[in-house]
């Protein structure tokens, strides 16, 4: 089976992220609910721009996960529901930078915000909302919630300016890539999984696991990502195919292709990537190289393994769980994140 194939070979009516997404549906509504509260504001720029992005669809896993954490562990669910929409604006706020940073111009399947409302206020507007994310963990009232997601909103920012360093540089190592992937994505995963045993006063050992759950699920899911720039059907994907290869960042495919490269492959990637010398046939020809190298089958092997981490740590919460649907969802959600065609 080819690494499209292996991704893309995920039915809908046996989709985790649709069980875990029905096991938690009337909980989403309150999370929504207080999503399109708080991202009213005076300036009618304000929440069009932000509704613009977050009513354009996209996964919402990561206030998912903050749900089924604070459920699996006990918590009080109405405290979950305005620190799940807290994550899900710390979210949408790195969405909104990164795409002008990176100069993208679609995301799941539409123009960019920047494209549309462009750059300027696109930045200000995901200032306002990391604002009010900050402002939701406060009403909340934990010192313990509030230094989770501030570290983490600190450790993105971190992640994303050590991917600008390693942009066009052919000296980057696979642990660089690692190190930015920890930072920028899965570092909100592991909060957004943390701050459940948290909310339902567990002790740390449940907070380890779910955190250690979380961090490795991001992982595998970013390198997942990473792979499907490369081989997604691009309306799946909701966004340009070969982006990566445009901007010149190292990710999984690249750094695996160039493990073992040729003397003209080198001087391929040295010129498209290195020196940012690329014509209309180059990212066919890099998907050619990858192909040869089995780079992409490679990445998704690489995902697996933190995949197996993630369930691991899942298993080793304290006592178990009682409830094996959520768990089991929790479960399945990892090797969908590998497997999805999207």
């Amino acid at each position: 089976m080819t690494a499209q194939a292996a991704q893309q070979d995920t039915k809908s009516e046996d989709n985790p992220l649709d069980r875990l997404s029905t096991l938690l549906r009337d909980d989403m509504v309150r999370v929504n609910e207080k999503i399109l509260t708080h991202m009213q504001a005076d300036v009618a720029l304000i929440p069009q721009l932000a509704g613009y992005l977050i009513a354009s669809g996209g996964k919402r896993i990561r206030p998912l996960l903050t749900l089924a954490a604070t459920m699996l562990s006990g918590g009080d669910m109405n405290r979950a529901y305005g620190l799940a929409a807290s994550v899900e604006f710390i979210h949408t706020a790195t969405l909104l930078h990164d795409d002008v940073v990176d100069g993208s111009l679609a995301r799941r399947g539409k123009d960019t915000a920047n494209l549309v409302f462009g750059n300027q206020a696109s930045v200000l507007v995901g200032d306002f909302l990391f604002s009010r994310a900050f402002q939701l963990m406060v009403k909340d009232g934990s010192l313990e919630i509030l230094r989770i997601l501030s570290d983490a909103s600190a450790i993105i920012s971190q992640g994303e300016v050590k991917q600008l360093a390693t942009t066009n540089n052919l000296q980057t190592t696979m642990n660089d890539y690692i190190e930015v992937i920890s930072a920028k994505t899965a570092a909100l995963f592991a909060a957004a999984c943390e701050i459940g045993p948290v909310i339902a006063g567990q002790d740390l050992s449940a907070q380890i696991a779910l955190r250690d759950y979380g961090l490795n699920l991001g992982i595998a899911f970013q390198i997942a990502d990473d792979v499907l720039d490369y081989n997604a059907d691009q309306k799946k994907l909701g966004k340009t195919i070969g982006d990566d290869f445009r901007e010149g960042k190292m990710t999984a495919p690249i750094l695996l292709a160039l493990e073992n490269a040729t003397p003209p492959e080198r001087s391929f990637w040295q010129r498209t990537i290195g020196q940012k010398q690329q014509n209309d046939d180059d990212l066919m020809q890099a998907m050619e190289i990858l192909e040869r190298h089995n780079a992409l089958h490679k990445g998704l092997e690489m995902a697996r393994t933190y995949g197996k981490k993630s369930v691991t740590a899942l298993h080793n919460i304290k006592g178990g769980t009682q409830n094996e649907p959520l768990a089991a969802a929790l479960s399945g959600l990892v090797e969908f994140s590998i497997n999805r065609g999207y």
